[in-house]
């Protein structure tokens, strides 16, 4: 299929994460009916950030319709760093966890390390994918869990079904959570990956030549809607609120969908994704 031959489309996030979570249903219903214990993630929450407290709710609730216990920790700011490595290990060492998620960023202001807190994490229930060891592994294309934003996205790409082989990616961003791993992936599918970020010299030269843009850097509607290649796939990793306090993606969707063949919304795009790979992450944990 040719990019400039594809009508323009929105990627639905949401209702590909459904799909994917009835599918890891089944198959926790299936483990169970086998006599096996169920799946078991665990989360921990440390002080009062909102937002924080708004993610790992909405995971746990993605968690109970699946069929995942979670074992949730909540812990005061004030914890410290030692109390909270020593409930890694006690995690670690758990059978009934098969995952681990602590919810970043860690308050500000005390003796946290967030470096230290991830490579604490057992690789093997690192369910964020974002311990040093399982990074390295996905440089090398060995099998390792996934961020699950990436992983996320290469599922909506996937549902394009476009060939990716030989096209021109650009990733405009550069964090360890998305840009990077991202790049990655990309690169796995034989595809020519650029990564830009706050220092790049002409930003919409390199957009304007990418067949897919993955924008994952944080400000409301940096990459303009009359950058994009017409005929591009365009994945918004952004959620931002702009001046009049909407809730925006990275890309300018709007004049962004009057180009792309392919486009994901925010909200509704990337972000349920996200928490699916999550799920997912779990699961093989558990499974292997």
């Amino acid at each position: 299929m040719n990019l400039s031959d594809t009508p323009a489309q929105v990627l639905d996030g949401k209702a590909l994460s459904e799909r994917i979570l009835d599918s890891l249903k089944e198959q926790v219903e299936a483990k169970r009916n086998a006599g096996l214990p169920a799946p078991g993630l665990a989360t921990v929450l440390v002080g009062n950030d909102p937002a924080s407290h708004v993610y790992v709710r909405n995971k746990r609730r993605a968690c109970g319709k699946v069929g995942i216990t979670t074992i949730h920790h909540e812990l005061d700011e004030h914890i410290g760093q030692a109390a909270l490595l020593e409930l890694v290990q006690k995690l670690n060492n758990d059978p009934e966890v098969h995952g681990i998620l602590v919810q970043l960023p860690l308050p500000k202001g005390g003796d946290y390390d967030e470096n230290a807190v991830l490579a604490a994490i057992d690789p093997a229930k690192d369910a964020d994918g974002f311990h040093p060891f399982n990074q390295g592994a996905l440089m090398q294309g060995r099998k390792a869990p996934v961020p699950c934003t990436p992983k996320g996205i290469m599922s909506l790409l996937d549902e394009c079904g476009l060939d990716l082989m030989g096209r021109h990616a650009v990733v405009v961003g550069r964090s360890n959570i998305v840009g990077k791993p991202i790049a990655l992936l990309l690169l796995e599918r034989h595809m020519t990956v650029t990564i830009c970020h706050s220092r790049t010299r002409d930003l919409a030269a390199e957009v304007g030549r990418a067949d897919i843009v993955v924008a994952a850097v944080g400000v409301p509607e940096l990459v303009r809607g009359d950058w994009v290649k017409p005929g591009a796939v365009v994945l918004d990793v952004g959620i931002n609120r702009n001046e009049e306090g909407k809730l925006v993606g990275d890309v300018e969707y709007h004049a962004a969908a009057q180009r792309a063949a392919w486009i994901t919304p925010v909200p509704g795009g990337v972000g349920p994704m996200t928490i699916a790979m999550l799920l997912q992450n779990t699961f093989e944990a558990y499974a292997n």
